[in-house]
């Protein structure tokens, strides 16, 4: 949504936030009837796009929502309950303007990067306060470098900034283990360390948001590699 799919598509007929809307939810209409019709025995030939759509429709696959200003945030949100879909709202720029819609919809958050210049008129209201609005209206949400804009070796950094804003420092660890593995909806086997999940681990000289941390052991499956 917004600025991106209108820069790169500006000579096509996606021009506009309504453009985009309008076709998103025309793609997801046209494969809801296509995926029905198929379920209903009819033959219906083979269409690849619709098919690459199906596992969202199904909820097998969530749709990942690229969405800075708030009203691009409300939209994927609209989008998502008319059509029942799980989706992530990532980067939500603005979502500390519209917290409580963002909290009614249920939708999870990808917060980031805010380790960057405001480089487009959508990032106005980039922080690195928002994680501390997420946590404090029980969001659900992860802080994120989208790498390669931002190395993700930087990770621990983006967290340790929200922390000078606000977060603490377990909520801002969290933000970038456990919740991930939440939303991604893996973290039965990763994101925290408990008995039998997939077991790697670092062993640091301090704080994982220390920008001086040194990493001294690495263990994967269990084992030492170092």
């Amino acid at each position: 949504f917004g600025e991106n799919p209108k820069r790169v598509y500006q000579d096509s007929k996606i021009k506009t936030r309504m453009n985009i809307a309008a076709l998103l939810r025309n793609l997801l209409f046209k494969t809801k009837e296509y995926m029905e019709k198929k379920e209903n025995g009819k033959d219906v030939p083979f269409n690849m796009q619709f098919e690459a759509m199906i596992p969202v429709l199904k909820k097998e696959m969530p749709l990942k929502c690229h969405a800075h200003r708030s009203d691009d945030i409300l939209t994927a949100i609209r989008i998502g309950k008319e059509f029942d879909l799980d989706l992530t709202l990532d980067h939500v720029t603005d979502g500390a303007i519209i917290v409580d819609k963002i909290k009614e919809s249920g939708y999870p958050c990808i917060v980031g990067p805010a380790f960057t210049h405001k480089s487009k008129y959508e990032l106005k209201a980039k922080s690195f306060k928002t994680p501390k609005v997420m946590k404090e209206n029980g969001i659900l949400f992860s802080i994120t470098t989208d790498s390669p804009v931002v190395p993700q070796e930087y990770l621990p950094i983006c967290a340790a900034l929200s922390v000078k804003e606000g977060l603490s420092e377990k909520d801002a660890i969290e933000a970038i283990t456990l919740s991930p593995a939440k939303i991604l909806k893996i973290s039965d086997r990763v994101g925290s360390i408990k008995v039998g999940k997939d077991a790697d681990l670092i062993l640091c000289t301090s704080s994982l948001l220390d920008p001086q941390n040194e990493i001294k052991r690495v263990f994967i499956d269990g084992k030492p590699i170092n």
